[in-house]
């Protein structure tokens, strides 16, 4: 009964030996999708985010990480001054910048129309 695991046991190692690189496929196959789906996505934001972070000027409005909406009245390498209601200002970390909130521009036609 034991000589006979044994031969069964031998029969399937045969057929493993040219298995060697095709067990690696789809591990190769699983990075690429991540890259593709979530790898290059991310690296194409942050690039994005860094792009707008340099491209701050005075009077730009934005929105910060905690939420401020504010108009930039004072621009330094690593501080930013906000102007969040009139006469009220503060200073938030360049980093702290999430996007750029462009105000909703009013029709032409209901400025004519008064």
């Amino acid at each position: 009964m034991i000589s006979l695991a044994y031969a069964m046991g031998q029969g399937g190692a045969g057929g493993q030996g040219a298995g060697g690189f095709s067990s690696f496929i789809p591990i190769i196959l699983m990075f690429a999708i991540f890259y593709f789906l979530l790898i290059r996505p991310q690296q194409k934001k942050q690039k994005d985010h860094r792009t707008m972070i340099s491209s701050l000027k005075k009077g730009d409005q934005i929105v910060t990480t905690g939420g401020l909406y504010g108009r930039i009245t004072g621009i330094s390498d690593t501080v930013i001054t906000l102007e969040i209601a009139e006469k009220v200002r503060v200073k938030v970390n360049r980093s702290s910048v999430t996007a750029l909130n462009q105000p909703a521009q009013q029709p032409q036609q209901e400025k004519n129309s008064n």
